[in-house]
């Protein structure tokens, strides 16, 4: 370095030299200008931060029109008694409130202490935590770390969707405005309600959100009972509710669960005490004891199927709902709804229907195929298979082992025995109908157990369904057939009783003894459709009471008393029973006109035909001496907060006297004494039953509709498909089972039916309807005619009976006596004044027409003579048929 006078000069001119003076002053330049630009972007960047800031937050929610309050909450349903039998709850919805109050401390400090720990502290956000968050970012590159408050948590799931952006930019977005808002929240609400909130909102797993559902799923305890160790297991699950789940990821439950406790202890939120008793807890042994058994799809009862039905319903035409709007408060609503099933019921119904004892035996089960599939082919058609193309498919099938029930001549069928068989079937089809390039769209199987039966019992004092079956075998889906409920069959021999028997003693002046004359062939009036009695042989009865007429299922006596009543009016009374099935009149598709209002109505020929349960309402009515009560499901639904929604009051109307009701059900006893339904008696217990029996043509259908003192049941069998049915007594046995062990196992004392003071009892003639006559009808020589029957007050006879008469017969020719005839030959009988037409039970009881031809004035001669002499008989040649029978045997069969 040169430091000389000549250097220092040397070097003060080369910095004075004009080109270095241009460098030093451009460097100087470029610097003031990078420092310009610097702070000028520094300016429009913190105006466009500020810009899109204050634009995410002019467009977020506003705080007061927000709500965070967990949505959506499981409806409860509970039994008469007040026992939950079921929970109702839609997607995301499998929710309790518990209040934070009802929590003991510990279990709020396991979530804040993982979750939150300065939850008490900060104002909405932690800035604390996100500097961590923000430097973790920065040197590693991953921006998940959790700074999230609690009360951020809660916004994020109730007001930003649970926070599932798309993009990076989306959540960036959303997590300004979801600061900004927690700041805001905290000015509207205290501590504890938030975290009140975010307790009862959060995915806990399983399908459970909030902690007091996850705590019974997980525990089977309620939230307000969980021990320390308890709820640091289920503070852990919030994280990632389905990999942090403890009973299919123990192990990592657990390793969230210890850090939980440590944290809890590091906090000092429970004491080291504690802290070694939860670390000690095997609670993972106890979750899987808890949750042991293999977790199936389980589907509501029949019970609960028609229970929506009739709130849905209701929330409709009585709060005005739309259809949506009702299924969301059912399933979302949290809704309290008390029901009328009587469990102990219930299950005396369900545990007989599960017995397959109690059904057809014909080897094994019936099965019945339903079936669909559907096929894209390569060209881009569909092509969908039905249950009759796969017939067709097997129309020559050879059934050496007998499986499939005979189709039509076919020996593959739709009914088979074994499923696994069918099953290979059906593959076999489903491969043989599949090319090269096709794809399979679907297909569904589904083989019902046969044959099928419904069962519904009812209170028939207030109209509360207390039971019901809608079928036999395992239920495959929520509100799926019920057949107690939606399936209408035909009631066959049920509906003479309402639809014939109610109005002749109501209004149409008839009375139990009033008769019909059974004879036939009997004729639908104006028609050549024949009405015959349900015995395989042609026998009539001759005159019969109506009585006798419901009690022995006699379809001529019915048809005729239709026929006084008048269909139109049978028809009224069934619509005032709560019939909704009955066609008025109705076009059909071709062009014909159908309707309910005709005789056929009479035997319970319908168009449609009737539910189970609007038939036992019907019957209930009879036995709740004549008032229809219209058959409810509840009794009451209370909405969240605990107020009536909707109060079932039960609608009643008096659809008969209280007079016919007696008749009736005095009646319908006899049917189960003495008549088609003697099978029926309970003989487990004393007790009276009345009801009628039912069976449709070729034993399609299976009814008894009956009822005790205590409850009203009605049971239908038959294939969903009409197929004949060779045992004709299996429902009556679960019917008479059902009824048993209910009043059996309810201890429910013997009583009779109540008769009231409108009902009179009078000594009749069963041949006339009228008074008896002393020494007439008792001796009829047909058998006593005689007996005590009841009347509605007012309506009972006041003539005598006017179809016995007694006459002097000759025993000799069976005729009626001359004054010819010895009286050693003669005697007084009753006989039955009435012209037939045809031969019934009352022919060989009518009076004579003819007089004695035997003994002539002046002779005894008689038209058949023995002759001792030669043995030689003689007979008159006027004397033929009946006469000429009656001649020889009045001798050849010594009189008695």
């Amino acid at each position: 370095m040169d430091y000389s006078k000549k250097g220092i000069e040397n070097k003060q001119n080369n910095i004075k030299s004009n080109s270095r003076r241009l460098i030093s002053k451009a460097r100087i330049t470029l610097f003031r200008l990078c420092i310009i630009s610097f702070v000028f972007l520094a300016i429009v960047g913190s105006f466009a931060g500020f810009g899109f800031v204050k634009g995410l937050i002019d467009s977020a929610p506003v705080i007061t029109q927000i709500d965070v309050v967990p949505k959506g909450y499981t409806t409860m349903v509970y039994d008469k008694d007040g026992n939950i039998i079921e929970n109702l709850a839609g997607a995301n919805s499998n929710r309790t409130f518990v209040p934070l109050s009802d929590l003991p401390d510990y279990v709020k400090y396991a979530f804040i202490s993982i979750e939150d720990e300065r939850f008490y502290e900060h104002k909405g956000i932690d800035v604390r935590g996100m500097l961590r968050a923000g430097v973790k970012g920065l040197t590693s590159f991953d921006f998940n770390e959790g700074a999230s408050t609690i009360t951020q948590q809660l916004l994020k799931n109730q007001i930003f969707n649970g926070g599932r952006e798309a993009t990076f930019i989306q959540r960036v977005e959303r997590k300004i405005q979801e600061q900004y808002l927690a700041i805001q929240l905290e000015n509207e609400l205290d501590k504890d309600t938030i975290l009140e909130d975010y307790i009862n909102t959060i995915n806990l797993g399983a399908g459970t959100y909030g902690i007091q559902t996850a705590t019974k799923k997980y525990f089977n305890k309620d939230a307000k009972d969980l021990t320390i160790s308890e709820a640091a297991t289920i503070a852990a699950i919030t994280q990632r509710p389905v990999y942090l789940n403890p009973i299919t990821y123990p192990d990592d439950n657990k390793k969230r669960r210890d850090e939980i406790l440590n944290k809890m202890l590091e906090l000092g939120h429970c004491t080291q005490e504690e802290y070694d008793t939860a670390m000690a807890d095997d609670v993972y042994t106890r979750i899987q004891s808890i949750n042991s058994v293999e977790e199936t799809t389980s589907y509501y009862s029949y019970f609960v199927d028609q229970l929506i039905d009739q709130v849905m319903e209701d929330l409709q035409t009585e709060l005005g709902y739309t259809q949506s709007q009702a299924s969301n408060l059912i399933y979302s609503g949290g809704l309290s709804i008390y029901t009328t099933q009587d469990s102990q019921v219930q299950k005396i119904c369900d545990d007989v229907y599960l017995d397959e004892a109690n059904f057809p035996k014909m080897g094994i089960s019936f099965w019945e195929l339903t079936y669909s599939l559907s096929i894209q082919k390569a060209d881009g058609t569909t092509i969908h298979y039905h249950g009759n193309d796969l017939l067709d498919y097997y129309k020559d099938f050879d059934d050496p082992d007998d499986l499939y029930v005979d189709n039509n001549g076919s020996s593959f069928s739709l009914l088979f025995l074994d499923k696994d068989d069918m099953q290979a079937k059906i593959d076999a089809y489903r491969d043989a109908m599949m090319e090269d390039g096709d794809t399979l769209l679907g297909e569904n199987v589904t083989m019902t157990i046969q044959p099928q039966s419904s069962f519904v019992v009812m209170d028939q004092y207030n109209g509360e369904v207390q039971a019901l079956i809608g079928g036999r075998g395992e239920k495959i889906g929520n509100r799926t057939l019920n057949r107690a409920t939606d399936t209408l069959r035909q009631p066959g021999s049920t509906f003479k009783i309402l639809s014939t028997y109610l109005p002749a003693l109501d209004s149409a002046g008839l009375t139990l003894a009033s008769t019909q004359d059974d004879v036939g062939p009997y004729y639908y009036p104006g028609t050549k459709e024949e009405v015959t009695n349900w015995t395989s042989t042609k026998e009539y009865n001759g005159l019969t009471t109506l009585r006798e007429g419901i009690y022995n299922s006699m379809n001529i006596v019915t048809v005729k008393t239709m026929v006084d009543v008048t269909p139109q009016v049978g028809y009224d009374y069934l619509m005032k029973l709560g019939f909704t099935s009955l066609v008025n009149t109705r076009t059909e598709e071709n062009g014909s006109v159908v309707s309910d209002i005709n005789l056929p109505m009479a035997l319970g020929g319908l168009t449609d035909g009737v539910s189970n349960l609007e038939l036992t309402a019907a019957y209930a009515a009879i036995a709740n001496g004549g008032v229809y009560t219209e058959p409810s499901f509840y009794t009451k639904i209370l909405d969240r907060d605990g107020k009536v929604l909707l109060d079932k009051s039960p609608k009643k109307v008096q659809v008969m006297k209280e007079s016919t009701a007696f008749l009736l059900t005095s009646a319908m006893e006899d049917v189960v004494k003495i008549g088609t339904g003697t099978n029926l008696k309970l003989t487990a217990i004393n007790m009276p039953v009345a009801g009628k029996t039912g069976s449709t043509s070729k034993y399609y259908d299976l009814w008894f509709s009956g009822y005790t003192p205590y409850y009203t049941a009605t049971i239908w069998s038959g294939f969903d498909n009409n197929r004949t049915q060779t045992d004709k007594t299996y429902s009556r046995k679960i019917w008479k089972t059902i009824m048993e062990q209910i009043h059996i196992q309810k201890d429910l004392e013997t009583k009779s039916f109540t008769k009231p003071n409108s009902v009179v009892a009078v000594k009749i003639c069963t041949k006339s309807g009228k008074l008896a006559v002393d020494g007439l009808c008792d001796e009829y020589i047909g058998g006593d005619t005689t007996r005590t029957e009841y009347f509605a007050e007012g309506t009972e006879p006041t003539k005598y009976c006017d179809v016995h008469i007694k006459a002097t017969v000759c025993t000799k020719s069976n005729a009626l006596a001359t004054d010819n005839c010895p009286p050693a030959y003669l005697r007084e009988k009753v006989f039955l004044n009435k012209t037939e037409t045809s031969k019934t039970d009352d022919t060989p009881f009518i009076l004579p027409s003819k007089s004695c031809w035997i003994h002539k004035q002046g002779t005894q001669s008689n038209p058949v003579t023995n002759t001792p002499e030669d043995s030689t008989i003689v007979i008159d040649p006027s004397i033929d048929g009946d006469d000429l029978e009656d001649a020889i045997k009045s001798i050849i069969i010594p009189d008695e």
